[in-house]
C-alpha cells in the first residue's frame, strides 16, 4: 500500500525550511542554500545531476533511501518554479533542466491550469488546481503501490500534515540559525497528530530523524 512519505527535507536548528525573500536568485531564501549542505556531496546527490565519486555513509543512506520505492511526487508551485500567478509563457520546466531528478510523475499543486509537460528521464509534470487531496489521489493511482514522496515546500508540507495525511518525514536538521523564513512546524503540535521519533543519528554535517505516525 503506497505512504505518503517526505524525504530529505532539510530544516534549521530554529526550525525553517527556508529562507527568507525567496526569488530567481534565492530559490531558497537567503540562507537557505545552507540548509542541503549535508547532501551536496554525497554519491546520491552527485549522481543525480551527471557527476562522478562523491561521499558514502550515514549522510549518503539517507540520500538514497529517500529515493526507493518512489511511484510519484507532490510538489508545490514554488517547487517548480519562481513565476507567480496565470503561466505566462510554456518554457519554464522547472529548476533542473532538460532531466530532472524525478523520474516519475510529478504532480505541481496551483490555482493556475497548465498542459502537462514531459521532460527526459521519464519524469511529466503534472498540474492540480483542484487541492491536495487530488493530487494525492492522482499520484498514489500512478505510483502503482510505490510510496508518494511529497518534495515541499514548506507551506505545502504543513497543509498535508495539518489534513492527517503523511505517514513518514524524514527531517535532516542542519546546525545552522536562519533566524527567519518559513517554519515547519509552527502552531502544529506533531504529537497530538500522532506522530513520534522512530530514528535519529547525528553526523558530522546534520542531524537525521525519522518520524512515524503511529
Amino acid at each position: 500500500m503506497s505512504k505518503l512519505c517526505v524525504r530529505s527535507f532539510s530544516i534549521s536548528l530554529d526550525g525553517f525550511g527556508a529562507g527568507p525573500n525567496q526569488s530567481l536568485e534565492n530559490p531558497l531564501g537567503i540562507g537557505g542554500l545552507a540548509l542541503h549542505g549535508w547532501a551536496f556531496s554525497t554519491k546520491t546527490f552527485q549522481q543525480m545531476f551527471g557527476g562522478d565519486g562523491g561521499t558514502t555513509g550515514i549522510d549518503n543512506d539517507f540520500a538514497s533511501r529517500g529515493f526507493r520505492n518512489i511511484g510519484a511526487w507532490i510538489l508545490g508551485r514554488n517547487m517548480f518554479g519562481p513565476i507567480r500567478g496565470p503561466w505566462p509563457e510554456a518554457n519554464w520546466k522547472g529548476w533542473w533542466g532538460d532531466n530532472p531528478p524525478y523520474h516519475t510523475p510529478v504532480f505541481i499543486l496551483t490555482n493556475y491550469a497548465r498542459e502537462s509537460v514531459t521532460m527526459d528521464g521519464g519524469t511529466t509534470f503534472h498540474f492540480v488546481t483542484d487541492g491536495i487531496h487530488r493530487a494525492l489521489e492522482r499520484a498514489t493511482a500512478v505510483a502503482n503501490g510505490q510510496d508518494v514522496r511529497l518534495g515541499g515546500g514548506v507551506a505545502t508540507i504543513r497543509q498535508y500534515l495539518r489534513a492527517g495525511l503523511i505517514d513518514e518525514i524524514h527531517l535532516a536538521i542542519a546546525p545552522i540559525l536562519l533566524g527567519s523564513g518559513e517554519r515547519l512546524f509552527s502552531d502544529i503540535d506533531m504529537l497530538s497528530l500522532g506522530y513520534k521519533c522512530v530514528e535519529h543519528v547525528a553526523t558530522q554535517n546534520t542531524t537525521h530523524v525519522v518520524l512515524k505516525k503511529s
